[in-house]
């Protein structure tokens, strides 16, 4: 199904009866990256997922996002929906609009799980910001020694060498805004959550790593932390059996 969300079709399911969730993918991800969630789910609530603009079958914004202006258009098909109350759940990204959806409308949020969340800074190493650095350098030094060429053509090598796999498989628009949302720190709103919070974890993580997971359990109130051992970056999916158990007791008690 479609719906069109200040001039962006925005594509979207919705599974099931019973209390409303909204289940939101991470960067690169879309619907059927979520679907084991919505499955699992509908037998006992009324399940939405959605592609966020850019991703899936739902249209690109017309300018560079940032995770705020993600989180208005989520509010506006919340909204669109007639939703008055939801329970969120967020992978990654997802996880990060999540947290800014809790923390800006709490009377509207009644639970959240987030699932190896995006949202946090990550501690940088030296490789780093020798690699940022080396970049920096090597593309003012292409700038001005191939100043005739095309800008996009001329980057491009530079970027497939330095760039995460993120920023390679993203482009124009979407390359800007994953350019503004990587580098957002969330954790000085994490306290402002008042809903009960499930923070599921892989402790193989290294987009987010589990460290992420426990500072977000320290700052979020009432909040507690379930590490799946073995689990990577999408724990879901991994360990699905302990998961589908975890989600469901804290969703139905």
């Amino acid at each position: 199904m479609k719906v069109n969300i200040e001039n962006i079709k925005i594509n979207y399911i919705c599974e099931g009866k019973g209390k409303d969730v909204l289940v939101l993918h991470g960067w690169g991800a879309n619907i059927n990256t979520v679907l084991s969630i919505v499955n699992l789910l509908k037998p006992h609530f009324k399940v939405y997922a959605l592609d966020l603009p850019g991703f899936g079958e739902s249209q690109a914004p017309n300018k560079a996002f940032d995770s705020q202006d993600y989180t208005r258009i989520v509010k506006k098909f919340l909204d669109k929906m007639k939703i008055e109350k939801i329970i969120l759940i967020g992978h990654s990204f997802g996880g990060k609009l999540s947290i800014l959806l809790g923390s800006k409308y709490p009377d509207n949020v009644e639970k959240i799980v987030l699932i190896n969340s995006a949202g946090l800074i990550p501690k940088r190493g030296f490789k780093y910001y020798l690699k940022v650095y080396s970049f920096k350098t090597l593309r003012f030094l292409y700038k001005i020694i191939f100043f005739w060429v095309n800008e996009e053509k001329k980057m491009g090598k530079i970027y497939k060498k330095f760039g995460s796999t993120d920023y390679k498989e993203a482009d124009g628009i979407m390359r800007k805004t994953l350019v503004k949302v990587v580098n957002e720190d969330l954790h000085p709103i994490l306290k402002r959550i008042q809903s009960p919070t499930l923070l599921i974890w892989g402790d193989k993580d290294t987009a987010t790593p589990l460290y992420m997971g426990k500072t977000m359990e320290k700052e979020i109130p009432d909040s507690g932390l379930v590490v799946l051992e073995g689990a990577g970056h999408y724990s879901y999916l991994d360990d699905f059996n302990r998961f589908a158990i975890i989600l469901k007791t804290f969703l139905l008690e």
